[in-house]
């Protein structure tokens, strides 16, 4: 595969703002992380829904990338997420620190 040198290349370019419209349906209130990933793997056939693929990142790292790409785009929906920024806060960082928008009784907590 072949792409130009652009913000994200092709994967992330969808992918950030999508996660991202994913993590404020949480902050809005509209549903719960687990109905999120359920809708998404049963409606579109993914292997893996956002808030399980945000956990698997981290919001550390989704953090990094959203600065990163609304640095470069300014697009709106790539900025990052104030529930993010809280959810780094607390310590919640997903996986490698066994929560995040899930939890995870067999990872080992972050600096642990």
């Amino acid at each position: 595969m072949k792409t130009q040198d652009t913000p994200g290349f092709v994967l992330n370019y969808f992918l950030i703002p999508f996660n991202n419209d994913a993590i404020r349906l949480v902050e809005q209130g509209v549903a719960e992380p687990a109905d999120i990933d359920v809708a998404i793997k049963t409606g579109m056939g993914y292997a893996m829904g956002p808030m399980e693929l945000l956990d698997l990142v981290g919001m550390d790292t989704q953090k990094l990338l959203c600065e990163a790409m609304h640095g470069v785009t300014n697009e709106a929906r790539a900025a990052c997420p104030p529930l993010v920024k809280r959810m780094i806060a607390a310590g919640w960082l997903g996986k490698k620190s066994g929560r995040g928008f899930h939890q995870y009784a067999d990872s080992k907590m972050y600096g642990a």
